[in-house]
């Protein structure tokens, strides 16, 4: 049986071709060595032949590290190409487009390097980089990021020495709506045909507001409509009905949040209440938007409303559910988004 020496490794094939000459310089003959190892008849004399070579010798039958195929872009370029793409906008450099793809990448290589490269070459390189395709956060665009990064190292860190220094406690504060019609996630089905999610025909829709501490706790609340400030004002008593610490809140800047009443109220607190806000257009610094995502992943999201059901009922069952498993609420604040208050 004729074997292949590609299915040997470099070391063994080496092996063979130093042993095999070696037998044959013994006094063996050539034809009956290479057919001990099962090799064509030829390959014993390329062998013998290289061995004979002017000043190499029997180093020729040694291994050597194949150079594989050249790079096409330097070690320096490769990391200059993850500092363009890790957190950057293609339109940062005069590309019209504004998501990374691999054949906008390409384009930015040719521009810069002058080396054209393929997609497929192209997302081996990514991948090789550890850039993978994501879907993006969103953020708005007039975010003030001197604003947020002040808030992360100087506000906030001040909102949690007064509070410590009161004996107080520090939540956050968010609202969001459900709708009984709304079915988040994705459901498997044969390609091109569309799985349908039985949901209610009557529509639904419910208003949550809750607030997250980091040592776990969690208070919750439903009601009906859009919040006004009135209602904000009804919500924080209820709130503060049964708190016996003085609380430090922090909220965005929803302009019902910010009306007369709701300061007149919070004035009547004699300092148990104290409002702070966030920067503008940067829900990712507030943990509370966490437990929101977390519940509309889950609960209803998962388990569409039968005929009969209250979604006031499911959303609330699910609140309470959460409020009984404080070791969920501390997660919530182990985001990197959210790090900035662990540090405090």
């Amino acid at each position: 049986m004729k074997r292949d020496g590609r299915s040997f490794d470099h070391k063994t094939l080496e092996e063979i071709r130093l042993m095999a000459v070696e037998r044959v310089r013994e006094g063996e003959p050539a034809a009956k060595v290479i057919e001990a190892y099962g090799f064509n008849r030829t390959t014993i004399y390329k062998w013998l032949n290289a061995a004979l070579r002017p000043g190499v010798g029997i180093k020729a039958l040694r291994s050597t590290k194949a150079t594989g195929r050249p790079r096409t872009l330097t070690p320096a370029q490769e990391r200059q190409v993850f500092r363009w793409v890790n957190g950057r906008d293609p339109r940062q450099y005069g590309l019209d487009f504004g998501l990374w793809t691999r054949a906008v990448v390409a384009e930015l290589i040719e521009q810069k390097f002058g080396v054209k490269l393929g997609v497929t070459a192209v997302g081996e390189l990514l991948a090789k980089l550890g850039l993978t395709p994501q879907k993006p956060l969103q953020r708005a665009y007039q975010r003030d990021p001197e604003a947020i990064e002040r808030w992360q190292r100087e506000t906030y860190p001040a909102i949690a020495r007064q509070a410590k220094k009161e004996g107080a406690e520090v939540f956050f504060w968010d609202e969001s709506g459900f709708r009984a019609d709304t079915v988040h996630g994705k459901t498997w089905g044969v390609r091109g045909q569309t799985p349908v999610v039985e949901r209610p025909g009557q529509r639904q829709s419910i208003s949550a507001a809750s607030a997250v501490n980091a040592n776990g706790a969690f208070w919750f609340c439903t009601y009906q409509g859009a919040l006004n400030a009135e209602l904000f004002v009804e919500l924080l008593k209820q709130m503060m009905a049964s708190r016996k610490k003085p609380v430090h809140l922090v909220l965005d800047g929803l302009p019902a949040h910010k009306k007369l009443c709701v300061k007149e109220f919070v004035a009547t607190t004699g300092g148990r209440l104290m409002l702070h806000f966030l920067p503008g257009y940067a829900p990712d610094l507030n943990p509370d938007e966490l437990v929101w995502s977390h519940v509309k992943r889950t609960g209803t999201a998962r388990r569409p409303l039968r005929k009969g059901e209250s979604l006031r009922e499911k959303i609330e069952e699910q609140l309470a559910k959460i409020q009984k498993m404080p070791q969920l609420v501390r997660s919530f604040f182990r985001a990197p988004s959210v790090a900035y208050i662990g540090d405090c």
